[in-house]
């Protein structure tokens, strides 16, 4: 019979779980952001080889393909996962203070 004080999960399987409830939905939303990016990147590729045919594009679309395609990179880029550069007992803030 396990005692209380015993963890019954696995340490990987526990940490796994901890990073999900610090950051819920991760990889939903990365798929997301990397769906997203590609379908604007292919539309800005498409309003390119038709302006290099010859075709008329309007301005105002080729503003917004560029906007999604910037936002969806930010977006992106903000939602990787966090690198643990801190040593122990460190956070990763603490050794950016601004000194006097």
């Amino acid at each position: 019979m396990a005692s209380p004080s015993q963890d019954p999960l696995d340490p990987q399987l526990k940490a796994k779980l901890q990073q999900e409830l610090r950051t819920p939905w991760q990889s939903l939303r990365r798929a997301l952001w990397i769906a997203l990016e590609a379908s604007a990147a292919l539309g800005l590729v498409i309003m390119v080889l038709r302006l290099v045919g010859g075709e008329t594009v309007q301005p105002n679309d080729v503003v917004v393909q560029v906007g999604a395609v910037v936002l969806f990179a930010y977006l992106l880029w903000k939602d990787r996962s966090p690198r643990s550069e801190a040593g122990p007992g460190q956070t990763r803030n603490s050794g950016s203070q601004k000194r006097p």
